[in-house]
């Protein structure tokens, strides 16, 4: 099982819509809006790397009002 943060930062006004949309993803287990360098932050499971990733290139980047995620890999 694959673990993951993925941080993202939206446009001005726009944390609470894409944490409505994200919460509707695969993979995704937990999302908050959040105060501090970015808006919204995601907690991201999966079986491989592959797919957390690709929940995070593809569809959190996608939805409208995202301008920048980055994604750390839980170690535990």
């Amino acid at each position: 099982m694959v673990h993951a943060f993925i941080m993202v930062k939206t446009a001005a006004g726009r944390s609470e819509d894409v944490l409505e949309e994200v919460h509707g993803l695969d993979h995704v287990s937990e999302a908050h809006v959040v105060a501090g360098e970015f808006d919204v932050i995601v907690e991201a499971d999966a079986g491989e790397v592959y797919d957390v990733l690709h929940a995070a290139s593809s569809d959190i980047s996608g939805i409208d009002g995202v301008a920048d995620t980055k994604t750390y890999m839980a170690l535990d």
